[in-house]
């Protein structure tokens, strides 16, 4: 019985590019959509209708002068997928919401990376998490991601290392849930133990 429940959740999944420097971290997206496929949800991905803020190398950030990638079709890299405007995402369609992080996540959904808790989080975005937040339905942070969800909903970031990279910070009365990932993880075996009791959490509450 439990399954056929789970089964009918409907996730969305926020995506902003396809690497950890320029868009969203590919091992925290991938462990989340595997773990939501391995629960039976409902997914649907969606990204920015907009350049990412930079095209990085992936060796050691470095920015790569003159290169434009778009966030959408980045993303559907990740999706093998239609990733969907994020501006036409509707809480009204979605039982449960879920970030993956990056650094890219931290310039191309919000500028935290320029001015932490001064920052702002793109309007589609923050539309979209207080939305969530308001109808009761659950929010999962995943790496910086639980700065995003901070600052729209408060003005300032949720903590980041809140718990181990393989546990899970569970805020029951806003049904927030959060796991560090690589802002703490050596490795994507503990990245994907946070992630999938993230999204069972998440499931439960939704």
């Amino acid at each position: 019985m439990f399954n056929i429940l789970v089964s009918m959740k409907r996730v969305g999944v926020i995506l902003c590019g396809c690497g950890r420097f320029d868009g969203s971290e590919i091992q925290e997206a991938v462990c989340t959509l595997l773990h939501l496929a391995k629960a039976g949800a409902e997914v649907r991905c969606f990204a920015p209708d907009a350049l990412q803020w930079a095209v990085c190398e992936h060796f050691d950030g470095g920015i790569q002068a003159g290169e434009n990638r778009h966030q959408m079709e980045e993303s559907a890299r990740i999706f093998r997928g239609p990733v969907e405007n994020l501006a036409a995402a509707q809480a009204d369609d979605l039982d449960a919401l879920i970030l993956p992080g990056g650094a890219g996540a931290a310039r191309n959904l919000c500028n935290y990376a320029e001015k932490g808790d001064d920052g702002t989080v793109i309007p589609d975005l923050a539309q979209l998490i207080r939305a969530m937040h308001h109808a009761g339905k659950p929010i999962g942070a995943i790496c910086i991601a639980p700065a995003i969800v901070g600052l729209a909903l408060d003005g300032k970031s949720l903590p980041l290392e809140a718990c181990a990279a393989d546990e899970i910070q569970v805020d029951e009365n806003r049904k927030i849930v959060t796991t560090p990932a690589y802002v703490l993880a050596e490795n994507i075996a503990q990245v994907s133990t946070g992630i999938s009791k993230l999204v069972a959490e998440v499931l439960k509450m939704a």
